[in-house]
């Protein structure tokens, strides 16, 4: 009863407790407690400016070198969105992909994400640079969606993009909803000549078998391993069986968070291929990446 004492509050409160709940991970609960309404309002807030940074060109994308480890090549980048707030300055994706992730603007910004890459590696072709793939991350929900390939598909068409330009991420907790519509949505994006690469590996639990019957192209070693490689001898254990794990089944390994010439070093021996973070370049407003 101290919750509400009518159906309209009970409700905006039991919203706060479940938002509360997804935010700590999900699979978990919370309660409801007065503070909660505050951090709903705010959230409430972003996510209205969120939509109106949607419509009014608010976004940029940024974009990280991703280099081979053995010879320091540069050969692709990440790209990462920001939000150039009209008041609060450069505001980064951890505090606004939350809000994103609790409702439908996840899909939004994803697609927002794919059509701004497209066009900027069309840009950087003009300018006569090398066409190099650029990763971009995807929420659950657009591999679910029966008509994505075709969607890229249309965005490489219409930028004369080749299909190998193009890598899309999806987090290994993702794999954990892979029903029949999202694997036949891997296969078709497969099909299409896309690069798909399995993020934050080794921080979910899913099934070594998705592996083999998924279509993935690379594994993206999560920075949290990556962090402790000098002091951890479990973290390096840890990626040396990713490496491994990954060359066992014929893809790529990438290593995420590298910031040192000694985190380069182990991984380079362990046999990485290609790894990204300060180490080699922070992400970048796409004038500067060119």
């Amino acid at each position: 009863p101290a919750d509400g004492q009518d159906f309209g509050t009970l409700l905006k409160n039991a919203d706060a407790a479940l938002y509360r709940a997804k935010q700590e991970g999900r699979n978990t609960r919370a309660f409801y407690a007065p503070e909660l309404n505050v951090a709903t309002y705010e959230r409430l807030v972003l996510e209205g400016e969120l939509r109106q940074a949607l419509e009014n060109r608010q976004l940029v994308a940024y974009f990280q070198p991703k280099v081979r480890l053995g010879d320091g090549t540069l050969v692709g980048a990440e790209a990462l969105v920001r939000w150039r707030h009209p008041e609060r300055g450069l505001v980064p994706p951890g505090q606004f992909i939350s809000v994103a992730e609790a409702s439908d603007l996840i899909v939004e910004l994803g697609e927002w994400m794919l059509e701004e890459v497209c066009r900027q590696l069309a840009v950087w072709r003009t300018q006569g640079r090398p066409l190099l793939p650029v990763a971009v991350n995807l929420a659950a929900r657009h591999f679910r969606d029966a008509k994505l390939a075709e969607r890229v598909r249309e965005r490489l068409a219409a930028h004369e993009l080749p299909p190998q330009s193009l890598e899309l991420e999806i987090t290994e907790s993702t794999l954990l909803e892979v029903g029949a519509q999202t694997a036949d949505t891997l296969l078709a994006l497969q099909r299409l000549g896309v690069g798909l690469a399995i993020d934050d590996f080794g921080t979910g639990y899913s099934s070594l078998s998705y592996l083999k019957r998924l279509p993935v192209t690379a594994l993206k070693i999560d920075r949290s391993f990556v962090r402790d490689l000098e002091t951890d001898p479990d973290d390096r254990a840890l990626a040396a069986t990713i490496v491994a794990l990954g060359h066992s089944l014929g893809l790529q390994v990438v290593a995420e968070g590298v910031e040192t010439e000694e985190q380069r070093r182990i991984l380079l021996e362990q046999g990485c291929d290609f790894a990204q973070g300060y180490y080699f370049g922070r992400p970048v407003p796409a004038e500067a990446f060119r």
